[in-house]
């Protein structure tokens, strides 16, 4: 089993920014690609971005693309999503997720292990 905890989240005026972290334990000797998604009040989840074990491949969801930031450290087990000149728009519960020996994916279904989330609200 794999556990994911996120942080980071909070609240932030539009044109602020904040850094998400996800820490996996557990299995934390596999390899795998790491995705964040968000969910606002009233919508379905959505992908935000994604990346690879070996940090060389990433994919953005295209409103995001530019503003935010998806790294790795494999050394310390921690992805980070860096989130700058945040939008309303922006507000959601973020939800780190882990895909075991996977590629990159926006597809939900592709991930094995999800967070509990964590709230972040843009002020306008």
């Amino acid at each position: 089993q794999v556990q994911l905890v996120e942080s980071g989240g909070g609240l932030v005026q539009a044109g602020g920014s904040l850094r998400l972290s996800c820490s996996p334990s557990g299995r934390t000797n596999s390899r795998f690609a790491m995705g964040w998604f968000r969910q606002a009040p009233g919508r379905e989840r959505e992908f935000v971005a994604a990346i690879d074990w070996s940090g060389d491949n990433t994919q953005y969801l295209d409103s995001v693309q530019g503003r935010f930031t998806i790294s790795r450290d494999n050394a310390k087990n921690t992805v980070f999503l860096q989130m700058n000149r945040l939008k309303p728009e922006d507000t959601a519960v973020y939800y780190c997720a882990a895909r075991l020996w996977g590629a990159t994916s926006s597809v939900m279904g592709d991930y094995d292990y999800w967070g509990q989330g964590t709230q972040v609200t843009v002020s306008s």
